[in-house]
């Protein structure tokens, strides 16, 4: 990606799914033009989409090269004059596997890959000015989620919005979804993960051969190479009992695993901007929703779009010009707008 701004590879610290510090790299992008908009220079805290699970996946690295799939976005937060400070997540591109979709881990990743670029030097950004965070699928949940945990993880943020687009909040519902499907890819990034966070869960123990091969190769695969090696692969044929992985969501000791990835527990402080395709075929639609309207009943102010595009890609392309007028309305300080009870 070509765009006009500064660009650093940073390596800083953060803390896992257990609150353990590790180290996560990122990048941080400063337009090369001066701030013209009210106050400080605002930094957006970008999550990305799903890239993979091997290093040679993470954001920073595909930035780089110019393949970075969200670079239409991140080039027009940088018209805008906004700072982006991207996170490569947990395990991409740092020791250890990506810990895919975890609602903690991605959160504290966001979060403290602000926090270091606030802190990192020559980039003339504030210490302490406004922060947005913004993502849409894998990035949507690990926007909500840091939205969610900042109020308590990282008060010293001014978080003043945050947009998730289609955000994967129930793994119940995604994983039902996903098993057979040209993007079942996805659920094994998934599985894989969950195996990185929580390594007593038994993982090993639910999959047969086949799925332990599976998971091995799926751990050193980006998207593409992802998708198309596996799919519509059914995970009745990787368990070592015959039975789909959904099946074992909804017993312990999976079960309360997969609920701490819950989004929607608690309510954000800032304003948050929700946007999901009621067509999506990969992340399903009532899941955002139900999100939102939990965040509603807690209180939180939110706007929430049901967009009519097919398909979870045809949903991002349609999130963002909403997207970018949502933030924009928060750095120009326009009351945040709520549709609460509205759907």
């Amino acid at each position: 990606m070509q765009a006009p701004a500064d660009a650093q590879r940073i390596m800083y610290l953060s803390n896992d799914t257990h609150g353990e510090r590790n180290a996560v790299t990122g990048t941080v992008l400063v337009p090369n033009r001066d701030w013209d908009g009210p106050g400080e220079r605002p930094i957006v805290g970008y999550a990305a989409g799903t890239q993979g699970m091997g290093d040679q996946c993470a954001p920073s690295k595909a930035l780089a090269a110019g393949t970075q799939y969200e670079g239409i976005f991140i080039k027009g937060m940088l018209a805008r004059g906004y700072a982006v400070a991207l996170t490569d997540y947990e395990g991409l591109g740092t020791p250890g596997v990506h810990t895919y979709v975890n609602r903690k881990a991605t959160a504290h990743a966001v979060l403290d890959m602000v926090r270091a670029a606030q802190r990192t030097p020559d980039t003339g950004l504030p210490s302490d000015g406004p922060v947005l965070t913004a993502g849409y699928s894998q990035g949507g949940g690990a926007s909500a989620a840091a939205a969610e945990l900042q109020p308590e993880y990282a008060p010293d943020i001014d978080l003043i919005g945050a947009f998730a687009g289609a955000p994967p909040a129930d793994l119940t519902e995604v994983a039902d979804l996903l098993d057979g499907h040209y993007a079942v890819a996805f659920l094994m990034f998934a599985v894989a993960g969950m195996q990185e966070a929580y390594p007593d869960l038994g993982i090993d123990d639910m999959l047969n051969d086949k799925g332990r091969e599976v998971r091995d190769k799926i751990e050193e695969s980006c998207t593409g190479d992802g998708l198309l090696g596996h799919m519509f692969t059914r995970t009745s044929e990787l368990t070592a009992d015959g039975r789909p992985i959904g099946d074992y969501l909804g017993e312990e000791p999976f079960r309360s695993a997969v609920e701490e990835q819950r989004i929607g527990t608690s309510a954000p402080q800032a304003p948050v901007y929700v946007a999901h395709s009621r067509l999506d075929d990969i992340v399903p639609y009532g899941q955002g929703r139900d999100m939102a309207r939990a965040w509603c009943e807690d209180g939180a102010t939110v706007r929430f779009d049901t967009l009519a595009i097919p398909t979870h890609v045809g949903g991002y392309v349609g999130a963002y010009p909403k997207a970018f007028r949502w933030l924009d309305q928060r750095v120009q300080g326009a009351e945040a707008p709520s549709n609460c009870g509205e759907f």
